[in-house]
């Protein structure tokens, strides 16, 4: 096994290949296909760059689970240190369920999954995350539409993720109030908002973000 097979800890980047007409379709109207998969794409080597960032200070794994493209696609593309697989089938929960089961079964204690379409992401928030999963059975960062960018589990449950309204603004709600059934200790992470739709490109306007600084490092 390599040294991030064996990390008690694993950062996941779910994400899709950024090819036009197949990935932020929301945001065609205002951008074009063409630009809305270029976003994705700066979007997507900001979040490997912050988790880069991260792993240079704590030791974890980091992964991406990928659709869209091949795996030689996604190999030429992301950083040569980070795991790479294809999701899961069904929606996003089912999606989401598959990929925490799976890395606990692997032996990880502590797993966090984020989307690639927060660029408020930073690397203090993704080791916050995992520093509440130590006493925590949940973490969520709440996403300012009513979803969520992060979720970590210190432990599986694979019911979490039953009888929600997947991208609708009830699915952070409707994930606190399954937990707090479940009897799951939560602990929240600051709000941000994603990038999904063209109201939301003003976000990304006043934050006066610079992408071409986060370039994919091989």
């Amino acid at each position: 096994m390599t040294q991030a097979e064996l990390q008690s800890e694993i950062l996941i980047v779910f994400t899709r290949f950024p090819q036009p007409g197949q990935t932020k379709t929301r945001l065609i109207p205002a951008l074009g296909a063409s630009g809305a998969a270029e976003l994705q794409r700066q979007m997507a080597e900001y979040t490997f760059f912050q988790c880069g960032a991260l792993a240079s200070k704590r030791k974890l794994a980091i992964a991406v689970h990928y659709e869209g493209g091949d795996e030689g696609g996604w190999r030429r593309w992301i950083p040569s240190t980070m795991l790479c697989r294809p999701q899961g089938k069904g929606n996003l929960g089912e999606r989401l369920e598959q990929s925490f089961a799976g890395s606990f079964r692997e032996g990880r204690e502590r797993v966090i999954i984020v989307g690639s379409d927060c660029p408020f992401l930073t690397p203090e928030i993704l080791a916050e995350g995992f520093d509440l999963l130590l006493d925590n059975d949940l973490v969520i960062g709440p996403a300012l539409d009513g979803g969520y960018y992060l979720i970590g589990l210190s432990k599986p449950d694979d019911l979490l993720w039953a009888d929600i309204a997947w991208g609708t603004d009830k699915v952070l709600q409707q994930t606190i109030e399954i937990a707090r059934k479940r009897g799951l200790t939560l602990a929240l992470l600051p709000s941000l908002a994603d990038i999904d739709r063209p109201e939301d490109l003003q976000k990304l306007h006043d934050s006066r973000i610079s992408f071409h600084c986060f370039t994919c490092r091989k």
